[in-house]
């Protein structure tokens, strides 16, 4: 990649904002979702020296995924539920709160949620912090006052919809999806304006071309052909309840004006529930954000039968790949595989295992599909089907975006390394209730660690260097010019790697698991700054017995496979600030 290419793709900042170089406005950095920072003061040669200089307490005990914003030296937090959003002045000793805006959100989003009541964070755009509410609202804060703008409704909790996704403002268009396809929900995404909150369109992910907004002439999937393509992949009505959430992240290509964003799982977890390949879910989807209009759609795990959710970032990214520059789109998928395609077309140009993969034995760039392995077919009537890697919480969380530097152009990213037993059962929908179907115990793969964060050249598609972990990887990345990169553990370390080799430099103990995604940012003073959220919960929540001391009824045993993490961590949300 050029250094202009590099410019010219990192430098779109939010519409009409203040935002400046060195501050970290939307929850990627920018809009290939590269999560890559210019800022120079921290290297290799230092790193080792970093000091907290500044934390705060959420006084919120749920998973703190997601990541602080930071514009014209203000951070703005956003908490889990209740969803509390915080303005910091950084100019200030101390770095005193400016205000605290506290909003209304329905508790019975609590029972609806399926993993945790997260919050992914918001977007800095036009003076404006723009977030989701995990009750189904969208609202728009002041970004100087705390005033609340506007709110709307966008998801329905009777259904199962919640809404703790991060937002993805291009233009005058506020991007918004739903999770909830462990509710059967008919997953969706909607183009609401920016100024006044108002739904301008709403673009279904399934079902037929009328509500999916694939238009003839328009839409055109590199490897399908014909009408209907997300209706006749699927039993008749079964596609109303079939799921394809939207929960993960989004990214943006100005110059073909098209929005990437990933689609979860189809429901319910059984699949001889749903014949056919289910299309779109576990899939990419390319949009036009003024009107919704579906551009072309690539499935990564067709008839997916181990809730292998394609929620996961979309980096863009240009590389040159089989000696011959290309626009690309980078994804590491719950799968397992490790995807670079075409962005203007969805052709998949190299797809490579970067954890270990039993499933499928690889997948065909010539017909996009994953050669599947038939024994680790799952189904009800298949029983128990042991020994299936990875999990379904998947080689890569979505939650735990990963990061891109065009210095050494790798990616860096959180990996899990393990493997799950799946039985499947009949399920039945009940609007607003769980619609799984599946019992899946999990143990630690090859080699016996759980988790590793690795390096990966997307272009060749292998594996550069990799940092073991005794416990999943559950955070994202930030990777900077001064070639360091971040991350943070389930057992409550927050480190600093060498971007080229691996080698870790500093580690600090910030009292619980990690979850979020670091930032890094310039202060008034000039100097570089890293900040994090402290806060284990999303899945491991739900996973993990003993680690939410307040709640007497919290006696569950210890998971199987990490029985030992409640002697590391326990949940409580903590901001943290770092310096040299």
């Amino acid at each position: 990649m050029t250094r202009l290419a590099v410019l010219t793709l990192l430098a779109v900042l939010p519409a009409g904002g203040a935002a400046q170089r060195g501050d970290w406005p939307m929850p990627a950095k920018d809009y290939a979702a590269t999560r890559y920072s210019d800022l120079t003061e921290i290297t290799g040669a230092n790193a080792g020296r970093l000091r907290p200089v500044w934390s705060f307490s959420t006084g919120v005990l749920g998973g703190h995924e997601g990541q602080p914003l930071v514009v014209d030296h203000t951070m703005y937090v956003v908490t889990p539920y209740p969803n509390v959003l915080y303005a910091f002045d950084l100019t200030r000793e101390g770095y005193p709160l400016k205000w605290k805006y506290r909003p209304a959100v329905d508790p019975n989003a609590l029972g609806i949620a399926c993993c945790d009541a997260v919050n992914r964070g918001g977007f800095y755009a036009d003076g404006k912090i723009v977030y989701n509410l995990l009750d189904g609202h969208t609202v728009a804060v002041a970004a100087a006052t705390g005033k609340e703008l506007w709110k709307t409704k966008i998801a329905d909790l009777s259904q199962g919809e919640t809404t703790p996704v991060a937002p993805l403002v291009v233009k005058r268009r506020v991007i918004v999806g739903a999770s909830g396809g462990e509710f059967g929900i008919h997953g969706w995404l909607k183009g609401l304006d920016l100024e006044t909150g108002r739904i301008v369109w709403t673009a279904y992910n399934i079902g037929p071309d009328s509500q999916v907004l694939a238009k003839p002439g328009t839409f055109k999937p590199f490897y399908d052909r014909g009408t209907e393509l997300a209706l006749t992949s699927w039993p008749a009505d079964v596609w109303k309840n079939g799921g394809a959430p939207v929960w993960g992240w989004m990214s943006y290509d100005a110059d073909l004006d098209l929005l990437y964003y990933g689609t979860g799982n189809p429901a319910p977890y059984n699949p001889e529930q749903r014949a056919g390949d289910n299309k779109w879910t576990a899939s990419v989807l390319a949009r036009r954000p003024e009107d919704g209009t579906l551009v072309w759609a690539y499935q990564f795990t067709p008839h997916d039968s181990w809730d292998y959710d394609a929620a996961s970032e979309m980096i863009l990214a240009d590389l040159t790949v089989n000696g011959r520059p290309r626009k690309v789109l980078v994804h590491f998928d719950k799968n397992g595989f490790a995807y670079t395609i075409d962005r203007a077309t969805g052709e998949v140009l190299v797809a490579q295992p970067f954890v270990d993969v039993n499933w499928a034995k690889r997948v065909d760039v010539a017909t996009g599909r994953p050669v599947v392995d038939s024994t680790k077919l799952t189904g009800a009537s298949r029983g128990n089907v042991k020994e299936i890697c990875p999990t379904l919480e998947g080689g890569k969380s979505p939650a735990s975006p990963a990061a891109y530097s065009p210095r050494t152009g790798l990616f860096y990213l959180a990996t899990n390394n393990m493997c799950m037993d799946y039985q499947a059962t009949q399920a039945t929908r009940i609007a607003g209730t769980p619609f799984i179907g599946a019992n899946t115990p999990y143990h630690a793969g090859r080699g016996g660690y759980m988790g590793a964060f690795i390096a990966w050249d997307a272009a060749a598609g292998k594996r550069v260097w990799q940092t073991t972990e005794p416990y999943p990887v559950w955070s994202g990345a930030v990777v900077t010019a001064g070639d360091v990169a971040f991350y943070g553990t389930l057992d409550g370390w927050f480190k600093a790697a060498d971007a080229r080799t691996g080698k870790v430099l500093w580690r600090f103990k910030v009292g619980s698991g990690v979850v979020g995604n670091p930032i890094t940012y310039t202060g008034r003073d000039g100097k570089q700054y890293v900040a994090v959220y402290a806060g284990i919960g999303g899945d491991w929540f739900l996973l993990s017995g003993d680690v939410r001391s307040d709640d007497p009824a919290d006696v569950r045993p210890p998971a199987d496979f990490m029985p030992d993490i409640a002697r590391h961590t326990s949940q409580g949300g903590i901001v943290w600030i770092f310096a040299l």
